[in-house]
């Protein structure tokens, strides 16, 4: 939304930014944007599972302000997930008159919403998700996978996949600064699958001797994976180093012989494309809420593991260490020939032009 917002101030447009108070005394600042907190910000997680309350508060609020400014805009540009505010958005147009899109980064079956919430919870988060989908809007997809559950959940409007999300720069690593070392970035929530990774990587090491596995972020299961490592006898190979700055991350994506994931569910894949833009390929694994694997190919810019077992996981870990300096070079040409359908630039330049033909 960010990087959306600058290309729509070039383009002419006016913008507000309508959000959660995430500052406790002055909103952030942007040139151009108007910035909104209509909510205090929440904790959007509990035990480690997406929470209700916050995004229900912030639905109620966002259909509070778009009631008494919604005339204002020509077009409301929202994220549909988690949906309230995207049903607020739906509900209250006909009194605002502007027209809707929405950004579906991810869409759930009914059998993974059950899975992840329980059958009560889960059966009203499919119904939910139903109901936005069924909304009339112009819809933003950011990968295959996405676009197509989208149809088949019922959607009948416009619909169109986005290049890609990645706004960083090329910055391919001297090949004296490569390290022997894994590296994974994101949330320590139960779908990253952290204790998969951390047995993977011990089978991995068996076949790569002296390998090292760096993982960033924190959460709630952070304190599981370090027990598996503990359990497995490679505490002193596995390093938890927290959240850091994003630089740090990048300077160890460079660095890194391989990135790898054992995620369960992905909308898009985005550290593939960061790493793959400083030469570094990526280890994912299969599965069918599994976006990511649409931007690996196999021997070129990294590896699928077939199956979310350690074994699986750590095949395909040697294979991408053993693939050394040839796939590194090949893992960089598949981001320069893939830029376009990589950047962000290109998906906001596709937005900006569906906005001059919804704009009244």
């Amino acid at each position: 939304m960010h990087d959306l917002s600058k290309a729509l101030l070039a383009a002419g447009h006016e913008v507000t930014y309508v959000t959660m108070r995430h500052w406790d005394s002055s909103p952030p600042h942007l040139d151009g944007v108007e910035i909104v907190g209509v909510v205090p910000a929440g904790s959007v997680y509990a035990d480690g599972r997406r929470a209700l309350i916050p995004p229900l508060r912030f639905g109620l609020a966002v259909a509070r302000y778009l009631y008494r400014h919604g005339s204002r805009f020509d077009v409301v540009h929202t994220a549909a997930f988690p949906f309230f505010p995207m049903l607020a958005a739906g509900i209250v147009r006909r009194h605002g008159r502007y027209r809707l899109v929405a950004d579906w980064y991810e869409v759930w079956s009914r059998e993974y919403w059950t899975r992840y919430s329980g059958a009560v919870i889960g059966t009203i988060g499919w119904v939910v998700q139903r109901r936005c989908v069924r909304l009339e809007h112009r819809a933003f997809c950011i990968s295959k996978l996405t676009d197509r559950r989208l149809l088949e959940e019922g959607f009948q409007g416009e619909h169109t996949i986005l290049p890609g999300l990645y706004a960083g720069p090329v910055e391919p690593a001297p090949e004296a600064d490569i390290e022997h070392r894994v590296v994974f970035a994101g949330r320590h929530v139960v779908e990253k699958r952290l204790p998969l990774l951390v047995a993977g990587f011990a089978e991995a090491r068996r076949q790569a001797p002296g390998l090292e596995l760096t993982i960033f972020g924190d959460g709630p299961t952070r304190h599981r994976a370090e027990e598996e490592a503990c359990r497995l006898g490679i505490a002193d190979a596995v390093h938890f180093v927290g959240r850091r700055p994003q630089h740090e991350v990048e300077s160890a994506f460079a660095r890194a012989t391989c990135v790898a994931s054992a995620s369960e569910r992905e909308g898009y894949g985005l550290i593939v494309v960061e790493a793959a833009a400083r030469g570094t390929p990526s280890v994912v694994i299969a599965g069918s809420e599994n976006a990511a694997t649409e931007l690996v190919v196999e021997g070129v810019n990294g590896a699928v593991a077939p199956a979310a077992t350690p074994k699986s996981l750590g095949a395909a870990i040697v294979e991408v260490v053993r693939g050394g300096r040839g796939l590194r070079a090949s893992t960089l040409d598949w981001f320069i020939e893939n830029a376009n359908a990589l950047r962000i630039e290109r998906s906001s330049e596709l937005v900006t032009r569906a906005y001059a033909g919804e704009s009244r």
